[in-house]
């Protein structure tokens, strides 16, 4: 069989459950193979349960002696009870909301469970197991010694459970697939790695945690070694087959910007322009990024850029992530750039199709110089003359398929900066942006007011509101962030439409209030921004929507509910969207802290500004996965790498990539790129 297979004609799965699995992305051989574990349960030690310890995880091993089901608790449960023996006692097993499990669990069937027992209500000291971390009902033949051992947990859906799962990735590491290695022998040995075959079949199925280690670290490192590969290639190809507009050394326009400054550029700002000034200066493309914590200025060197690009005879475009914040960069640029006679335009969805048509014809005859707009700037529709220079926003995704889309417009390749206010750890970088060079922006220009920030909790929310009401009367603005839209009867966790119905109804009545949350449509978030902005909502109750959004200068205060729900990288972007004025700027943090964990993590807050630090901190507090997830920009998931514990090993997998590049000897590394990545990397690997 080959690994691009499907996965129907394998044994156990067939049409149905091959569209089970369809449904979690698993298509081909490939997909199954690398569907790993989520985490293993060594069960090799059974324990009898007349010796289990409440509070303790244990396997155990019984008949199944009587089942019942019935419905209730708050939300009317499907609830299966079973009583389970094995010759020393009796345990009581009880399954929430898992109706499908009634057809397995029969009495008198044998299974295997693992979880954390504790005393049955009113069991006269009987165990029951509520929290069952896996069950498996044995076969007729199967005993359970054989179940024995490290056993991967894997995720499931529906009626694909872990038998299943264990069961047909068991039969397929014995089939014979081609898993070749991605290294020659020598680099291979170098390195330290296993067999690529070898690993996949211990990381399924190890026989020690030593094995288990291995695998996965050969595993984690051809990962993290075929995205090197895949980046360094499409720089490359973008340096080799791409010529870029080479700029001029700065004339009259640029200086007379720095000139009229009403500020001086910042170290790290002067340093972040000189890479952009000697990168546009050469006949390659610059791909950019410009990394710099909220209000630390990334948008003057974006503006000189802009300017750069248009005295070399070029046009410059700028792509905001929503119309109202693209509107506010027009104002900005236009202010500063009009009087010194550079045309710039407004690309707005709000346009009549007339004014649009008008201004895609001023953009192809050359009669706008920059234009600002979304991402609708790059479609098919919008022809420049000569472009010169994009700069783009993170929240585009402005990643690796925009930039290809960039590559198809002529001869002559747009230098690229992207512009990122979300504080990204070193270590990171180097596998989000692999394919860009990178520009920090540490320091704050001088006079930008810092947000003192408080923790308090929910028995001080009365008073909090009241001082919110002072500073709104006094002429400010404030934001109001919950972590969730709708109120739930399963969550006591606070919502923005609740909070706001009693906030504006309750302390804020006669006040003008908003409400914005992502399920509104792009007009009516559009229009309540819009009104926010223009100060004509004092108040607004928002969710995380506004973590990027427009600068309002007058919105001096925040209060955030429940604020142990967000990531400490996202409270920080949250609390950029105040401190933009002259106004004293207060951030307060609403929480009941109810874990020392909590309460330490939210503390940081209060004694830190640093983006940077932050996010370190977040990453060691929450782990990566949600982290790298929303910064990849166009990568697939990282399946089993930990870019925050595997940094030791990404450094060696981009090594390895560069010398096997620079030596040509990418061996299966390039087909694999295909299978793995192929949405990805299509225009290098075919190229």
């Amino acid at each position: 069989m080959k690994l691009e297979d499907s996965i129907q004609y394998i044994k156990g799965i067939g049409p149905k459950k091959a569209a089970e699995l369809n449904r979690l992305g698993i298509r081909n051989i490939y997909d199954l193979l690398i569907w790993f574990p989520r985490t293993y349960e060594d069960q090799s030690v059974l324990t009898p349960i007349a010796s289990l310890q409440a509070g303790e995880t244990a396997v155990v091993a019984g008949t199944i002696l009587n089942l019942s089901e019935h419905r209730g608790g708050r939300r009317n449960m499907h609830i299966l009870t079973a009583m389970i023996g094995d010759g020393t006692g009796l345990l009581q097993v009880t399954w929430f909301n898992q109706p499908y499990l009634k057809q397995q669990l029969k009495p008198g069937k044998r299974v295997f469970l693992s979880g954390k027992p504790s005393y049955a209500y009113g069991g006269r000291g009987q165990f029951a197991m509520n929290q069952i971390q896996s069950c498996h009902v044995l076969d007729e033949e199967e005993e359970p010694a054989d179940s024995c051992g490290i056993q991967p947990v894997y995720s499931t859906t529906g009626h694909l459970n872990q038998k299943f799962f264990r069961k047909v990735m068991s039969g397929l590491l014995q089939m014979a697939i081609p898993l070749p290695n991605l290294l020659s022998e020598p680099m291979r040995k170098r390195l330290g790695l296993m067999e690529r075959s070898k690993a996949f079949r211990a990381v399924h199925f190890p026989e020690t945690m030593e094995e288990l280690r291995a695998a996965r670290r050969c595993l984690a490192f051809d990962e993290l070694y075929l995205i090197q590969c895949g980046l360094i290639l499409l720089r490359q190809q973008t340096q080799r087959e791409k010529k870029g507009i080479r700029h001029l050394m700065n004339g009259r326009l640029v200086r007379q910007i720095i000139d009229t400054l009403p500020f001086q550029l910042t170290q790290d700002q002067q340093k972040a322009w000189r890479d952009v000034q000697q990168d546009m200066e050469q006949e390659r493309p610059m791909r950019r990024l410009i990394q710099g914590d909220v209000g630390s200025g990334k948008t003057v060197i974006a503006m000189l850029a802009l300017a750069k690009t248009v005295e070399n005879g070029c046009q410059g475009a700028l792509m905001a992530p929503t119309e109202i914040l693209a509107s506010q960069h027009y104002e900005l640029l236009a202010a500063r750039l009009a009087p010194l006679g550079m045309r710039v335009g407004l690309l707005s969805g709000r346009l009549t199709p007339k004014k649009r048509e008008e201004v895609y014809r001023a953009i192809t005859c050359h009669d706008l110089d920059i234009v600002v707009g979304t991402h609708a700037l790059i479609q098919d529709a919008v022809q420049f003359a000569r472009l010169g220079l994009v700069v783009t926003d993170e929240q585009h995704r402005f990643g690796i398929h925009q930039r290809a889309e960039l590559e198809k417009r002529g001869s002559r390749m747009p230098d690229v900066l992207v512009m990122t206010a979300t504080p990204i750890p070193r270590t990171m970088t180097l596998t989000v942006y692999g394919d860009l060079d990178v520009s920090l922006i540490r320091e704050l220009p001088p006079g930008r007011k810092p947000v003192r920030t408080f923790l308090r909790r929910p028995d001080r929310r009365a008073l909090i509101y009241r001082y919110v009401r002072e500073q709104i009367w006094a002429g400010r603005q404030a934001y109001v962030v919950c972590p969730r839209i709708e109120q739930s009867e399963a969550s006591p966790i606070s919502s923005a439409e609740e909070v706001y119905d009693e906030l504006r109804c309750g302390i804020f009545q006669g006040i003008p209030c908003g409400l914005l949350h992502g399920r509104m449509k792009a007009a009516e978030k559009e229009a309540v921004m819009r009104d926010f902005y223009q100060n004509r909502i004092k108040l607004l109750v928002s969710t995380t929507v506004i973590e990027v959004g427009v600068n309002v200068p007058n919105a001096s205060i925040m209060v955030v509910e429940q604020a142990e729900r967000f990531g400490l990288a996202q409270l920080h972007q949250l609390r950029g969207r105040i401190g933009r004025g002259p106004y004293a700027s207060y951030c307060i943090l609403i929480s009941e802290m109810k874990t020392e964990a909590s309460q330490a993590r939210l503390h940081i807050m209060e004694s830190t500004a640093d983006g940077f630090e932050l996010a370190e901190e977040d990453l060691k507090l929450r782990g990566p996965g949600q982290f790298f997830g929303s910064m990849q920009h166009g990568l697939p998931d990282l399946r089993i790498a930990d870019v925050l514990n595997d940094l030791d090993i990404l450094l060696q997998a981009r090594q390895a990539a560069m010398e096997n590049i620079r030596n040509q000897q990418l061996g299966t590394a390039r087909e694999m790129l295909r299978m793995q990545y192929g949405r990805q990397f299509l225009h290098i690997i075919e190229s």
